[in-house]
């Protein structure tokens, strides 16, 4: 790896440059570095050494004259730097009171996820003025264990769906007016009796291969119940919870109009996200992808902070943060991983 090519005053040098720039979006000077840092050294030999890192693709130049940036690569190997130092886990630590606090807080929302939910993100992007987004649990990861159904008025019926994990769906639909409630009642409890314990998205396989089977069919209350739960079922998978889309804006690094163009086009775009994202509900800890390493055009100018919370060992869903590439890395790493765990112990107890 070109990584391997660099010697420790390189290293030394490289991350002094991006941290630089993290600060204050201006380019990097060597004379600056050697007045910030204590690495002994010139500013003649430094500037040697970020010449050298550009031409290995670790920096660019905005102009001849001026000092230098970091590039992805660059920032790339800051961020390894960063997730094998003590330094991070220091600020692991750092979180502990924190995570203590935010868990309690939630504990005593978390009977209703949206709102819950919606507490995590804007806790993220208010303390970052990053973009906070959190991927709630997908069916394929919900497992069924309780279904209510209650007319409402005239054909409509409310719709109460509890899952193992504890969440709470609530919907109203639409069922044949001359389904009674004591319909209802047994279509619950056969929809209970039958499903309990299995996952939504094998649910709905089951339902598809009922409708087709005729000899489930010649049942006029189960043919019901299949329908009503198929509609029962078909919750929204595209739902997302973001904060500080607009915080963000503030930053300099979005005062170009086609960044922020940019930026909301990929948050609109809520299946996209919910693709990327949804690769990294397996991943083990914080995970980051910076500008080019993103396969969605519109975040290439991005770097995401992502970690998944888990009901126990299973993954549930992903809490990210969205921001420059020009980021506070060790921070929104910290406080990623500090929400995830959070959340965590909520779907734990």
């Amino acid at each position: 790896m070109v990584f391997d090519m660099l010697d420790d005053r390189s290293k030394q040098v490289l991350c002094a440059v991006v941290q630089s720039y993290i600060n204050s979006p201006e380019p990097v000077g060597s004379r600056f570095v050697t007045k910030k840092y204590p690495l002994g050294c010139s500013p003649a030999t430094i500037r040697n050494i970020m010449a050298d890192l550009e031409e290995f693709g670790f920096l660019s130049q905005p102009h001849t004259s001026a000092g230098r940036v970091p590039t992805d690569r660059g920032y790339r190997f800051f961020v390894d730097t960063l997730l094998n130092t003590e330094k991070t886990h220091e600020g692991d630590e750092i979180s502990k009171e924190f995570v203590r606090q935010f868990t309690r807080k939630l504990e005593g929302i978390k009977n209703d996820l949206n709102v819950m939910f919606s507490e995590a993100t804007n806790t993220l992007s208010v303390m970052s003025s990053y973009v906070g987004v959190l991927i709630p649990p997908q069916p394929e990861k919900i497992t069924f264990k309780k279904i209510d159904l209650i007319r409402y008025k005239g054909s409509n019926v409310v719709v109460i769906l509890l899952t193992d994990e504890g969440i709470i769906k609530n919907r109203v639909m639409r069922v044949d007016p001359l389904v009674t409630q004591e319909d209802l009642s047994r279509i619950a409890d056969y929809l209970n009796s039958e499903f309990s314990g299995l996952i939504l998205d094998d649910i709905r396989g089951m339902l598809v291969k009922r409708m087709k089977d005729e000899k489930v069919l010649w049942d006029k209350l189960i043919s019901k119940a299949i329908k009503v739960c198929e509609q029962a079922l078909s919750f929204s998978e595209d739902e997302i919870f973001v904060s500080g889309l607009y915080d963000v804006m503030d930053l300099p690094d979005f005062s170009n109009i086609a960044r922020i163009k940019e930026l909301s086009r990929a948050i609109k775009d809520k299946h996209t996200i919910l693709k990327l994202l949804d690769e990294f509900s397996d991943a083990e800890g914080v995970q980051v992808v910076i500008g080019d390493e993103n396969p969605v055009e519109d975040l290439r100018n991005l770097s995401i902070v992502t970690a998944p919370y888990k009901e126990g060992n299973r993954p549930m869903g992903v809490i990210a943060l969205i921001g420059p590439t020009r980021m506070d890395y060790l921070k929104a790493i910290s406080m990623v991983g500090a929400v995830a765990k959070c959340v965590s112990r909520t779907f734990r107890d």
